[in-house]
């Protein structure tokens, strides 16, 4: 009989079950993989970027945003920055984003396992939680075959996304038989597929460029950054950023469109065409995409000019005015072939989730089942990349902790 179990030794589950031990607790943490954290060691490619401290909702999706806020406390934030400085986490700071100084994610997990050792939680690995039951004021786990048993449930058990870290979302159907309602669920920070001939020629380019994400013709988000060119369509972190939405616009059968600038730094208005003259100008006898290949890669510029409709072989002064704004439009605003988005088994984390209305936001504890706690990617919380997702997995698997504790 244990005091509490958590299912799930992912991020807010390894959080959760150290909390819930510091009330002297006797805590079981169950993990059915054969390692815990095993999500944390490809997190920030292996760096681990777990914070920002750009601590904003505005970095999040979610249907109930007051809520999140109560959650995403500076308290809060305050007090995970601080339980990692007690574990040895100094952190690498670099413009918001937070990395061990080490610069490993397997020093986070280690740090971790380690803290949870000393408090004395217990792990079992390699175990599968495929049913739960609540008798009386008891829960039972997998009551048929290992049949155990505890006062409080934190479930931790992750979401649909990267089904090879363990996470495929047995925990939608486990909340459920509690009377919890899932919105929902989608792949988020996701590459996007496109469908058009000229994806295989352009694919293995990586360039710095802008992504937006419009609909019915208004800009909704965008990013700038390094924008990875595939067979498939386009990937990146600006793009991950952008993906969630596109998920949520497309299955509500909205009109969207997503849009490339292949150079964001370039002026807005008649000063692109100022700076294109310019261009032209200093860098004399070039044809048009000679002008175009110190800027933008090569294979890239003769798909932009014959989109264009214009020749490679003219030179800036043959072309007209009209040719000249459209070549602009076209490097500026690239209409991307939106089909989609890839799986989850490419996705980060997912859209959806218990929503946070069901949920306590100053403990997560479940407002339908009594002593039952729900943290992490189960939850209706998406957000950007840049550490955005495991903070919100720290805070509300600390809350929990707590919660039981309490």
């Amino acid at each position: 009989m244990q005091d509490v179990i958590v299912i799930g030794a992912g991020a807010s589950g390894l959080i959760a079950a150290i909390f819930a031990a510091k009330s002297k607790k006797k805590v079981l943490l169950l993990e059915r993989n054969q390692q815990c954290g095993k999500k944390i060691l490809v997190t920030g490619n292996g760096r681990c970027n777990y914070f920002n401290d750009d601590y904003d909702v505005c970095r999040y999706i979610t249907k109930d945003e007051n809520l999140l806020n109560q959650i995403m406390t500076d308290q809060n934030r305050d007090d995970v920055l601080s339980f990692f400085e007690s574990i040895g986490i100094t952190p690498r700071i670099k413009e918001h984003y937070y990395y061990p100084y080490s610069n490993q994610a397997v020093s986070v997990k280690e740090a971790l396992l380690l803290e949870a050792k000393l408090s004395h939680v217990q792990i079992q690995n390699d175990i599968l939680v495929e049913d739960i039951v609540k008798e009386k004021d008891q829960f039972i786990i997998n009551p048929k075959k290992d049949h155990l048993v505890s006062h409080f449930l934190i479930l931790a058990a992750g979401s649909k996304a990267s089904p090879k870290t363990g996470t495929d979302g047995v925990g939608y159907a486990l909340v459920q038989k509690f009377g919890h309602i899932i919105e929902p669920v989608l792949p988020a920070l996701v590459p996007l597929k496109g469908q058009a001939s000229y994806l295989k020629s352009w694919s293995g380019v990586r360039i710095h460029a802008g992504v937006s994400l419009y609909e019915d013709g208004v800009k909704i988000k965008g990013e700038v950054g390094e924008v990875q060119l595939t067979e498939y369509g386009i990937s990146g972190i600006c793009v991950f950023n952008i993906s969630g939405l596109v998920s949520l616009k497309l299955k509500e059968k909205k009109n969207i469109e997503v849009r490339l600038d292949f150079l964001p730094e370039l002026a807005l208005g008649d000063k692109r065409l100022q700076w294109f003259e310019k261009r032209n100008r200093l860098i004399k006898n070039r044809t048009i995409e000679q002008l175009l290949e110190g800027l933008i890669p090569y294979k890239l510029v003769s798909i932009l000019l014959k989109i264009a409709k214009i020749s490679s072989f003219k030179h800036w002064d043959e072309l007209t005015l009209k040719e000249k704004e459209t070549l602009i439009y076209t490097i500026k605003s690239f209409s991307f072939p939106l089909e989609g988005t890839l799986s989850y088994d490419r996705a980060q984390v997912c859209l959806g989730g218990v929503s946070l209305k069901e949920v306590n936001p100053d403990t997560m504890e479940s407002l339908l089942c009594s002593n039952l706690y729900i943290v992490g990617e189960i939850l209706d919380v998406c957000g950007d990349c840049g550490g955005y997702n495991l903070a919100f997995a720290w805070v509300s698997g600390m809350l929990a902790g707590k919660g039981v504790g309490e």
